[in-house]
Parts: structure tokens; sequence; C-alpha cells
């Protein structure tokens, strides 16, 4: 079987209970499905030592940042296609909430550069209740606070044509995320399909994608060719 010379790095990001552990995994089972090797990286605030949610300080927030980046050089030599639950630019967001809005350790240069190592950023709307898993905020406003800062850096961390905005409520057993996944192939030329795999299309159902922050409505950040017809 013939793998990819060029790896992937896919990142779905976005403000707590928006339903982005569910997404990342059923995006990797469809790149498994075509035949492609997959390592997940988890969410790794939820090691974090020194304190998560509002009480979390500077240090904290920049303990998971540093953490992100660790695991994600641990792990994408170790497979076709990184994906991960979080990236730098939303972990970026929720330090610079704890450092008051304020840069206090100078890690933006850091967070601009890697946030150019993905080749793709999926990023989870929150239009869905938070539900309480016993780890992570209930807090509207404190969600409302990432989404609001996530909002004002994110056109200045990610290019438009790398960038799939999605409402969590979209994420369900029937979205089919195989063009997602033809994208990013797309991106790294190389053939999503291993040699002997014929993937069996699902139907799909349709799905808007939301304008990113300065998108004009109506302009495509990606053609993701989501309608209701069975293919094949």
């Amino acid at each position: 079987m013939t793998t990819w010379t060029r790896r992937a790095k896919i990142a779905f990001i976005g403000s707590h209970g928006i339903r982005k552990t569910t997404a990342a995994h059923a995006f990797a089972n469809t790149i498994q499905r075509c035949g492609r090797s997959v390592e997940y990286g988890r969410e790794v605030v939820r090691d974090n030592p020194l304190g998560i949610n509002e009480g979390a300080t500077g240090e904290a927030q920049l303990w998971v940042l540093v953490s992100q980046i660790r695991q994600e050089l641990e792990l994408a030599p170790k497979a076709e296609v990184l994906v991960l639950d979080r990236g730098v630019m939303d972990n970026f967001a929720y330090y610079l909430r704890a450092c008051g809005g304020t840069d206090l350790f100078d890690v933006e240069p850091l967070v601009r550069r890697w946030s150019a190592t993905y080749d793709l950023v999926v990023r989870l709307t929150p239009d869905i209740a938070l539900r309480a898993d016993g780890i992570r905020s209930t807090s509207d406003a404190f969600r409302d606070l990432i989404e609001g800062i996530l909002d004002a850096h994110l056109p200045g961390l990610v290019a438009p044509e790398r960038l799939i905005t999605i409402p969590a409520s979209h994420v369900t057993d029937d979205l089919d995320w195989w063009p997602v996944a033809e994208r990013l192939a797309g991106i790294v030329g190389e053939p999503l399909l291993a040699e002997g795999v014929a993937a069996r299309r699902r139907p799909r159902r349709s799905i808007r994608p939301r304008p990113a922050v300065g998108q004009a409505e109506g302009e495509p950040q990606l053609a993701l060719d989501l309608d209701t017809k069975p293919k094949g």
C-alpha cells in the first residue's frame, strides 16, 4: 500500500461542550475507512494539574498551550493523518481570558506560526446547550466569552480557505465527513483512498456552514458538496 508522503493535520476547535470530540472521532473513522493511518490527539486540558475553567490562571493555560504543541510534535510522525481535539487557536483564547486579555508570556508569535501548521481547521459553533460532564464549566457566560475572543483572533490565525465552520447541532450520527476528508487529501496532494479500498458513500444531508468572522455572507469557506443524494 502506498502511504502519503505528505502527512496531514486537522484540528477541531471551539469552546467547550460543542461536540468537538464527537466530530473528531467521526472524522478519524472516515479516514480509517479510506485505508489511511490515523493518530488522534485528545484534549490535553483534562490533564492540566494547575486548574481549568473559570479559575484557570495564565500559567495554567500556558501549560495547556505548550502541552498541545508537544502532543502534536509527538503524534504527527506516526500516521498519515493527525486528527486533533483542539488546536493552539482555541487554547489561545482560553489563555487570553485567563490573562485578563493580555499576552502575559508573549506567546502570540508562537501561536501564529504554529497555527499555520494545520492543513485544515474545523470550528464548531455553540448552538446547543451546555451539559455537565463533571469536568468542564457549565457557565454560558464563560463559554460566550471564549467564543468572543476566538471570533476576534481566529481570522488572523487561520486563512479562510483552511477554515470550515459548522454549527454544533449538525454534528450527529448521520453527518457525512467524506467531503472534508476529500478536501484534506486535496490540500496535501495525496489520494484519499488507499490502494484496494473502495469506500462506500453514505447518503449525505445538506449543511450550510456559517461564514467566518469577516467573511461575506454567501462566500464559501469550502465547497463541502454536502447534498442529500446518495453517491456511487
